[in-house]
């Protein structure tokens, strides 16, 4: 059930350029799955922001977020200090179905602000025994963050747009240079970085998380919905039938 709580602040702290880490204690933390996500109201702000989930410490009870200041509602959240209070929604939206898929080998495909729920997941598939491949992209060196939590699950490659570390180019170049051998994908990022990706992977197994503006964040206002491939007259609401959708499910704009 989604609920709205007064969280504390456990942790604040910057990990990459306009990138903030933030860890929130409450007892839901232990109901957050990988692939959903909170809805954080902030004073002088009629909307709530939505932020994924990029991990859980289920004893502490503690959850993880990871955001870039975007506008003046991530730049106010990127002020509050350890011991503030924060009112969160939660739990928000669907999450990778990873209990009911057989996989032995997953890859996972994230950019900027989209690689933190994939941490999440990668995370989650290791301590399942599923081997992961982790291809991330950034835009440039300073913007690139848990890249050691990375490689302590799976192989992991970097991409950089300018080229200032990794591969430059994109994830797309990466996979096309790996070729790697894998039962599912799951990706996470930009619109475009996703329909690059969907149309690269065609024909594979996958799932893709949506990262969109939204409005009540519970599925009433309509503000966020996609169409569906199979009609587009018929289309889903991103905040609650997803974000995390199959890869062939919904018409990327």
């Amino acid at each position: 059930m989604i609920t709205k709580q007064l969280l504390e602040i456990k942790s604040h702290m910057q990990i990459a350029e306009d990138t903030f880490e933030i860890v929130l204690q409450s007892p839901l933390a232990k109901e957050l799955k990988p692939g959903q996500f909170v809805h954080i109201a902030l004073t002088n702000h009629m909307l709530r922001r939505p932020v994924s989930v990029a991990g859980i410490d289920a004893q502490a009870e503690t959850f993880t977020i990871i955001f870039k200041i975007f506008g003046e509602g991530t730049r106010e959240l990127s002020k509050f200090q350890t011991g503030d209070s924060l009112d969160v929604i939660l739990p928000c939206g669907s999450y990778y179905p990873i209990d009911q898929l057989e996989i032995d080998h997953a890859m996972i495909v994230g950019g900027g602000i989209g690689v933190p729920p994939l941490y999440y997941l990668a995370k989650t598939l290791k301590e399942n025994g599923v081997k992961v491949t982790n291809i991330l992209g950034f835009q440039s060196k300073n913007q690139i963050f848990y890249e050691e939590k990375f490689q302590a699950l799976g192989d992991t490659y970097i991409a950089t747009n300018d080229g200032s570390y990794g591969t430059k180019g994109f994830v797309t170049d990466i996979i096309n240079e790996l070729n790697p051998a894998f039962d599912y994908f799951f990706s996470c990022g930009p619109t475009p970085m996703l329909k690059a990706v969907s149309s690269q992977l065609e024909g594979h197994k996958g799932y893709i998380s949506l990262e969109e503006r939204m409005g009540c964040g519970v599925g009433t206002c309509y503000a966020c919905v996609v169409p569906l491939k199979e009609d587009p007259s018929k289309s889903k609401k991103i905040c609650k039938d997803g974000p995390v959708f199959s890869a062939n499910e919904v018409i990327l704009a």
